[in-house]
């Protein structure tokens, strides 16, 4: 039995200054999003923390708990006359707390959707609810600048605190501690607090409003995001500024964690998410959305991300299956169809299975009869060149390695050739193209340099070509000598520049030199 055709892989060319890493194949690797539209704004996005991992969606006046799995809303939480906000599960996930307009925090059941409790005490909105550790309190922030403690049991006040000057938009409690939460406010300032005392025990100046904290595990080190910049605080040395991350051009309006507390997302009105890496505070992905962020969220196990907008819009994203989970989803039992009636096969029936005939790509069809120059041919048609280089440098490459390159050139009329030296000119300055392109045009040239005197247009085709080499080591020149005083003014620094060589720079120049020679012979004319 003949084997399948292995079809022509078809590789990915790095864009210039894209870095392929681990962390962007892993944060690529997720399914096109599915967009909800809300009613309003879409202000947070809380993940429960234990299985299944629904995810809580504040927006206009309600709560929405939205299956991880389904992507659809199974309850709606909608006991609140005004706007509301920060609803946020329990570390059991059996119960959310929520504030709004009204200046009351209420308590719900998950399950049930009922109305277990509602603190009141705020004169104004109340945009931060948080449970604390213990799970028998709840932190509270509201517009009225005072940070609330309130005992769920009893639904009394605990403590109170009136230290902010501004609106208190955001919150974080410590999960080593249940005495420690944390607070920022639009007074630029991020303040600790022991609920064990009447008094912050730790002030810190962001230098911008504050619109969202977050605070490690260990509980040794904060965030704060306000403005364009977030930054990271050691509270063991007295809050002293450990980083300064300024990756946004907006308001950086939300955080959250991600892979183990080993990532840190941020959103911002720039309608981009950054995630960083905690080692070294480093962006290592990048993800762009229709609208300005509000809120974000990261499922525990990274399976799902989720991304709330001013715009009402909730994007939805899965990490896209192993090969394990496909196979493993897709086997069913199936019904089959005799006579139109529905039969249900037995142990020891023989079941004839159907190969649908694999469909190739016209390159792949002309590969697979060892048709070389009709594969060029395909692959340098326009309506691949054009949108899909990389296609075309796929198939000369599997050309190249089946040693099939110059059968596949020779041999051409001059329409044929001019149209392969006109892909080469307008791609072959892309770093990501050149080597293979020097190869080809070096072939192109040993094969029908004797045509040039008979052949104008092909002359002038390579003029182009050579026109275009000739350009672009122009720039190359002058990089270098731009490079070069550079290193001249940085050359007290510790670590000087290194002046960046291009390793295709020889060869450009040899088929600069290849081409010239080529063009300035004189033919005779019968």
């Amino acid at each position: 039995m003949a084997t399948s055709y292995k079809r022509t892989s078809v590789k990915h060319f790095p864009q210039i200054g894209e870095k392929i890493t681990r962390d962007a194949v892993y944060w690529k690797n997720l399914e096109f999003p599915v967009i909800k539209k809300e009613y309003g704004a879409v202000t947070n996005i809380d993940f429960s923390p234990v299985e299944p991992y629904n995810f809580a969606v504040t927006n206009s006046s309600r709560v929405q708990i939205y299956n991880c799995r389904s992507n659809q809303a199974e309850k709606t939480i909608s006991k609140f006359r005004q706007v509301a906000y920060c609803g946020s599960f329990r570390s059991d996930g059996l119960l959310v707390a929520a504030g709004g307009d009204e200046g009351m925090v209420k308590l719900f059941d998950v399950a049930g959707k009922s109305l277990l409790r509602t603190f009141r005490g705020h004169s104004g909105p109340v945009h931060v609810s948080k449970f604390l550790t213990g799970n028998l309190q709840i932190l509270s922030g509201s517009d009225d600048k005072t940070v609330k403690l309130w005992d769920i049991p009893s639904e009394s006040e605990v403590m109170s605190y009136n230290e902010h000057t501004d609106y208190i938009r955001c919150g974080a409690v410590s999960q080593r501690s249940k005495n420690i939460v944390l607070t920022g406010a639009y007074d630029h300032t991020v303040r600790l607090f022991d609920t064990r005392t009447d008094s912050s025990v730790l002030t810190i100046d962001h230098g911008a409003p504050v619109e969202s904290v977050l605070m490690f595990p260990s509980g040794g080190l904060f965030i704060s995001a306000g403005g364009t910049v977030v930054k990271v605080w050691d509270v063991l040395a007295g809050g002293r500024l450990v980083a300064n991350l300024s990756n946004h051009h907006k308001t950086v309006t939300c955080m959250c964690f991600g892979s183990n507390h080993q990532r840190l997302f941020t959103g911002s009105l720039d309608r981009h998410v950054k995630i960083y890496d905690i080692a070294s505070y480093q962006v290592v992905h990048s993800m762009d959305y229709p609208d300005a962020i509000l809120s974000v969220g990261v499922e525990p196990n990274d399976k799902l991300i989720a991304v709330g907008m001013t715009s009402g819009l909730l994007s939805i994203q899965h990490r896209k299956p192993d090969t394990a989970e496909k196979v493993k989803k897709h086997k069913k039992s199936y019904s089959y169809i005799v006579k139109n009636k529905t039969y249900i096969p037995t142990a020891d029936a023989h079941k004839v299975e159907h190969k649908r005939r694999e469909k190739l790509e016209p390159y792949d069809k002309h590969f697979k009869k060892f048709n070389y120059s009709k594969a060029l041919d395909a692959a340098i048609d326009i309506r691949v060149r054009s949108k899909t280089p990389e296609v075309t440098i796929s198939v000369i490459q599997e050309l190249i390695r089946r040693g099939g390159i110059k059968p596949a050139l020779a041999g051409r009329d001059e329409k044929s050739i001019c149209r392969i030296i006109k892909f080469i000119q307008k791609f072959i300055c892309k770093s990501q193209f050149t080597p293979v392109l020097i190869d080809v045009s070096t072939m192109v040239l040993e094969l029908y340099t004797d045509r040039l005197g008979s052949s104008v247009e092909l002359q002038q085709a390579l003029q182009r070509l050579k026109e275009t080499v000739e350009m672009e080591m122009s720039y190359m020149k002058e990089l270098i000598e731009t490079m070069g005083t550079l290193e001249t003014l940085f050359a007290a620094a510790s670590s000087p520049l290194e002046t960046p060589t291009n390793t295709d720079n020889t060869s450009i120049d040899n088929l600069h030199k290849t081409m010239s020679n080529s063009l300035s012979v004189k033919y005779e004319t019968s």
